[in-house]
């Protein structure tokens, strides 16, 4: 996964795989997902990200599943 974040349109690009994008879907105003032909997300656009996804910082946390 890799987020990309344009300081000069506030946007956040948040890519999950490198599949080939089928169709972009608008889910809000300001938010948007691709998905591939199997109707997968591949990446989602959030606009005014400062606003919208609280983007004034991130962090990456990976959670272990432990078993017992």
């Amino acid at each position: 996964m890799r987020v990309k974040y344009f300081s000069d349109t506030d946007t956040a690009h948040v890519e999950f795989t490198d599949k080939e994008i089928h169709e972009t879907k608008e889910i809000s105003e300001n938010i948007y997902i691709d998905i591939d032909v199997k109707g997968s997300i591949v990446s989602m656009t959030i606009e005014h990200a400062k606003d919208n996804a609280g983007l004034w910082e991130f962090s990456y946390q990976e959670m272990l599943h432990k078993t017992a």
